[in-house]
């Protein structure tokens, strides 16, 4: 199969051709040499852009997926990485369904105000607490 021009990657890919570029100077894909003044890349790159998008999707950062990628572009996946990832995430979800359920309870209240309502005060107090509240993303970059 013939090389891929950056232009048709970044289409069939679903990103731009900067995210390409981006993804080139962090070391995640590699092109395999110069059209004129445009990269190209071996139909490969394609199954390396959906394992960034899946790590990305579930939360992984760019160094975390950098480690999944061997030198060889093939994928290293450490399973102990994913299964953390896989607790991570259900600790997510979990404080996710509480902070759900106190929204919906807050919009459904009867209490005349809502610092009237016991529930909401309690809902407050746990979100000073930091026991309800909205996962905190990561700064950009390495762990």
């Amino acid at each position: 199969m013939t090389d891929l021009d950056i232009s048709e990657v970044a289409h069939r890919a679903g990103v731009p051709a900067s995210t390409l570029r981006f993804y080139e100077e962090k070391g995640l894909i590699a092109p395999t040499g110069r059209r004129g003044l445009r990269r190209q890349y071996d139909p490969g790159v394609l199954e390396r852009l959906a394992l960034i998008a899946l790590g990305r999707t579930a939360g992984f950062s760019l160094h975390e997926i950098a480690l999944m990628i061997a030198p060889d572009g093939q994928p290293r996946i450490d399973r102990q990485m994913l299964t953390d990832k896989a607790e991570e995430l259900d600790r997510t979800i979990r404080e996710l369904g509480v902070l759900r359920d106190s929204l919906r309870h807050a919009a459904a209240c009867p209490a005349p105000s809502h610092m009237e309502c016991p529930t909401f005060r309690r809902i407050l107090k746990a979100a000073v607490s930091g026991v309800v509240g909205v996962p905190r993303k990561r700064a950009p970059g390495p762990p």
